[in-house]
């Protein structure tokens, strides 16, 4: 700031303000009357300060009194004792008295509001500043300059939070130091809740555990050593383990190379095992152990939110019925033989064009010509003319040898015995793969040997699994295999075979038990005549579908002299049932 001559305007430092003759500014702020009994000269006023500050005093003292509601102080507490001018020391510097003084004013305006004075104050002289949002802050000096903000922390209003204003309304005990520590404490507190709290807290989860709420101190691991041979031990265990595996394996092997084996009882083939309290399919939609369950409604599990049945659609992988492979294959369908030469001239015709395009392009020969003897005279000329009987003999021996190649090409397409045996046994297998069928026939008598050995050949020859027992009461004949063989064996013993012949006696291996049997001879013993098979029969007791073969190949026949036998062959095949099916088969067609 300079005046109207240039010459700068600044605040003299105290040494030299005696020297100094320059005047300073008056603040705007002070009041323009000199105080009363202020010195002449340019030193500072220490006493007026001080009256300055008390007074300031005085009037926070009667505002915070007026916002309390006007109530009078009961009695005046002595104010504390205020430094006097002639303590101060004329060797402090300026920052250290105007420390001073703010720390006299703030103490008598703190203590004042503190101890609550009864007696009301006197008059206050009016406050040298001209607003009142001015504090202690405001300055003091010519330049209107603020105290530092080290020099506010000793102050009530600055230390009582967010720098309030001398102005405001406060409870001065919320501003003691002892009640804001304990309030700061208060909000710091970082530590977690208690373990009442927690329980009390109504959205608490107990599953939790206190591990998930309470943090606990890491705990180091001990070394844990292993002591000497545990591992050993536990070799020895598992090797103890093996060895009683192995022992159950060999017993297993033994019994079973023994014969013994319980799917060999018949009697518990032939139990029939009690239906379950409640089928596996209902289990999840029966809220119960049995059907009887279901008298109450409520144990439906249908519309209930733990039932298997959903609103969500599955789609399952689609598979091919079972029985689609059982279905034989279609044929072709039949031509005419006006369609059949049709499509055998059109093939032909293919053939030779692709021939010819082949000759044109020099990758086959031309093909010599094809003269019969119809077409001599036409393809040979003058040939033909000049030799009639050379041409005629070149010709007939052509002939010869296109038809000689011809059966030679037919006889190395021919299939060999072992060729056909073989296709044939494919076929076969193709067949029994698609299912297994069962046949069981009833004959009255085999006395004839030629049938005896056309059951047995079919049998084989169509590859078919079973068993002839022959009995003097009735024979009973169990074939298996596939659709199409056993279809063939079923023309054979129902149509083809004439069971009412009887051929005579036929040529039977020394040794075999067929020619020592009396009731399988086809002469009588005691007249030495043919006997009369006109009233023999053959029937078919059943056919049906099975699982699986119960034979593992033919065994041809076998005679049994009783019933029991009988049973004992057939009972390996758990196929004894068939015997007293044909036993009581004869006696309904004579009730009948």
């Amino acid at each position: 700031m300079a005046d109207v001559s240039g010459n700068m305007l600044k605040r003299p430092h105290p040494e030299e303000e005696d020297n100094n003759t320059q005047k300073r500014s008056r603040s705007s702020n002070v009041s323009s009357l000199p105080g009363q009994g202020a010195p002449a000269s340019g030193k500072p006023d220490i006493e007026r300060m001080v009256a300055e500050a008390r007074a300031k005093a005085e009037a926070v003292r009667a505002r915070l009194q007026a916002a309390r509601g006007g109530s009078t102080p009961s009695a005046a507490l002595s104010p504390s004792p205020t430094p006097t001018p002639s303590a101060l020391s004329p060797a402090m510097s300026r920052l250290e008295q105007m420390k001073a003084r703010v720390a006299a004013a703030t103490g008598r305006a703190g203590g004042a509001a503190h101890q609550r004075p009864v007696v009301p104050s006197p008059t206050p002289q009016p406050p040298p500043f001209e607003n009142e949002e001015d504090g202690p802050s405001r300055g003091r000096g010519g330049l209107d300059v603020g105290l530092h903000p080290a020099l506010l922390s000793d102050t009530v209003e600055f230390r009582g939070g967010k720098g309030r204003q001398s102005g405001q309304s406060k409870n001065s005990r919320t501003d003691s130091p002892t009640t804001r520590g304990r309030q700061d404490r208060a909000r710091l507190d970082l530590s977690g809740p208690s373990l009442e709290e927690i329980r009390s807290n109504p959205y608490f989860d107990p599953s939790l555990g206190p591990k998930a709420t309470l943090s606990k101190p890491r705990q180091s691991r001990q070394l844990i050593f292993n002591q000497k041979g545990k591992y050993i031990q536990q070799g020895a265990a598992l090797r103890r383990q093996a060895q009683l595996e192995a022992m159950k394996k060999r017993i297993a092997e033994r019994a079973r190379q023994a014969g013994i084996d319980e799917d060999l009882d018949v009697e518990k083939a032939f139990l029939v095992p009690a239906p379950p309290a409640i089928e596996w399919w209902d289990e999840g939609l029966v809220d119960g152990e049995d059907y009887s369950a279901l008298e109450d409604e409520k144990n439906l599990k249908i519309d209930t939110s733990d039932s298997i049945v959903t609103l969500y659609v599955q789609h399952p992988v689609l598979l091919d019925p079972p029985q689609d492979k059982h279905l034989p294959e279609q044929k072709p369908m039949y031509l005419t033989p006006k369609e059949r030469a049709k499509v055998r001239r059109q093939r032909r015709m293919a053939d030779l064009k692709e021939q010819q395009a082949k000759i044109r392009l020099g990758l086959e020969p031309a093909p010599p010509p094809k003269v019969k003897k119809s077409n001599l005279m036409r393809v040979l000329g003058e040939e033909a003319v000049k030799d009639p009987t050379a041409v005629e003999a070149r010709v007939t021996r052509e002939i010869t040898e296109r038809r000689t190649k011809h059966d030679e090409a037919n006889e190395e397409r021919k299939l060999t015995k072992e060729e056909r045996r073989e296709k044939l046994a494919k076929q076969q297998e193709k067949d029994a793969e698609k299912g297994i069928l069962m046949s069981v026939y009833r004959i009255d008598s085999l006395a004839n040997g030629r049938n005896r050995f056309k059951v047995s050949r079919n049998a084989e020859q169509n590859a078919l699994t079973g068993v002839c027992v022959m009995n003097p009461k009735f024979n009973l004949v169990i074939v298996e295999g596939g659709a199409h063989s056993i279809n063939n064996y079923r023309k054979l013993m129902l149509n083809r075979i004439d069971w009412t012949e009887n051929a005579g006696p036929s040529a039977v291996r020394e040794g075999n038990r067929e020619a020592q049997t009396s009731w399988l001879a086809a002469e009588d013993e005691k007249t030495g005549d043919l006997k009369d098979l006109s009233s023999n029969t053959c029937s078919l007791l059943w056919e049906g579908q099975v699982k699986v073969r119960g034979f593992r190949k033919w065994l041809g026949a076998r005679v049994c002299e009783t019933d029991s036998q009988a049973k004992d062959v057939l009972a390996r095949a758990k196929l004894e049932n068939f015997w007293v099916l044909g036993k009581s088969a004869k006696q309904s067609e004579s009730w009948s």
